[in-house]
């Protein structure tokens, strides 16, 4: 097993984390002033200039759509390592390189899925950034954990598709610019439980689609949004199926795996940026006559930190490895993704936790980015699948072998 990134990925890394220092941490201060501008003009989910202003920097030196070999030549694995730069400002960079969830997803779909004409209409604006997009897939009034309860109805009636339900969390939802949602729903009721489901191409702007509420995060109202969406008697031509009917969890397994490794490698990069603050709080401040870096319950916590971070960021580059290497649908691949969607998010919360611990008082509030960071890493234990779930099939590829039921 080889982890080393490829040449073309370290001098891309170099880059980015030049464009890091010289762009993005200077530029966090003026997208929190612009985002209250926004929200007190009743704006809030407008996204702010400064964020256009870096997408145009980051285009004109070459990091953009990094996330997608077919446009940037890279691998998962080298990929995994930029995604864990802009993890150490989740808010900016990964918009700034055109490499935000759910959009990635999204145009990973579009691509492996999509007819020429769905490229050519959504795929295309997407990959320019010139339009943003919603992933509806989770709902309110079912445990969507096991998706063959997602009920959301899609059914064809003549040239056209009816869809009827309600979704939420349906991340960017809220963006102005959010014109096309992935929709998944059930089209056959009466078919195994994994060929029940479908996706579905619905313009936000399409009769009977409401955007209902924008749901917080720990209190937060992100930029784009976490819409619940009312889907009542909506029709799209049945040209906007995806791939064909019943593949939704075929579609949805291919999405999401490469996906899980982009978020464990941000929730990497905010660990790292966490430590970086705790070990400077700790350096800095002195309680008891010496600084707190020198007594040993944070000696203690500094070391775990470390150690739970390299354990971590090995783990998720041996599942990026696998994916290339095996392809996303091999047994041990599906294993390793698995484990470090419960593995990153659950470093990255106990290093933020012992950072926010380290600054007291000020590490709750907004004067360090590390409040709004446990709140995305906390998030992540839950999307894209809970920790009960990743770690039941981690257990059953375990027992597998042993024929334990």
């Amino acid at each position: 097993m080889d982890l080393t990134p490829s040449s073309k990925a370290q001098q891309l890394r170099d880059q980015l984390e030049s464009f890091m220092d010289s762009h993005i941490y200077p530029a966090e201060p003026v997208y929190a002033e612009q985002r209250q501008r926004l929200t007190a003009e009743g704006r809030e989910h407008d996204l702010p200039p400064v964020v256009e202003d870096l997408k145009h920097i980051a285009r004109s030196r070459g990091l953009w759509n990094l996330f997608l070999p077919t446009e940037s030549g890279l691998s998962v694995l080298d990929y995994a390592g930029l995604a864990e730069v802009t993890g150490r400002s989740p808010e900016l960079a990964p918009e700034a390189l055109n490499c935000a969830a759910p959009d990635t997803g999204n145009m990973e779909v579009l691509h492996m899925f999509g007819t020429l004409e769905q490229q050519e209409r959504w795929l295309r604006p997407l990959l320019d950034g010139e339009i943003r997009s919603g992933f509806s897939m989770t709902e309110p009034d079912v445990a969507s954990s096991d998706a063959t309860n997602i009920a959301t109805s899609i059914v064809r009636d003549g040239d056209d598709y009816v869809i009827n339900g309600r979704k939420w969390w349906t991340t960017g939802a809220l963006d102005p610019r959010c014109q096309i949602l992935v929709v998944m729903g059930r089209t056959d009721p009466d078919a195994d439980a994994y060929n029940q489901q479908s996706m579905i191409l619905v313009p936000v702007d399409t009769p009977g689609v409401t955007v209902v509420r924008d749901l917080t995060v720990f209190g937060y109202h992100d930029q784009h949004g976490h819409g619940e969406i009312l889907f009542d008697q909506v029709r799209v031509p049945v040209t906007n199926i995806l791939s064909k009917e019943g593949d939704g969890f075929l579609i949805a397994q291919a999405r999401l795996g490469p996906g899980r490794v982009h978020h464990c490698m941000r929730a990497i990069g905010m660990a790292e940026r966490a430590l970086d603050t705790l070990i400077r709080r700790a350096g800095d401040r002195t309680t008891f006559g010496k600084p707190l870096a020198a007594q040993g319950v944070w000696q203690e916590r500094i070391a775990e930190s470390r150690m739970a971070i390299d354990q971590a960021r090995l783990l998720v580059l041996q599942a990026a490895w696998l994916i290339d290497t095996r392809g996303p649908a091999d047994a041990e691949t599906r294993r390793q993704v698995s484990a470090i969607k419960v593995i990153a998010p659950r470093v990255a919360c106990d290093v933020i936790d012992r950072a926010i611990q380290v600054h007291g008082a000020m590490g709750v509030s907004g004067d360090t980015p590390l409040a709004q960071m446990y709140a995305f890493a906390r998030t992540l234990r839950i999307v894209d699948g809970p920790d009960e779930v990743h770690v039941r099939s981690v257990a059953r590829s375990v027992l597998k072998p042993y024929r334990v039921r």
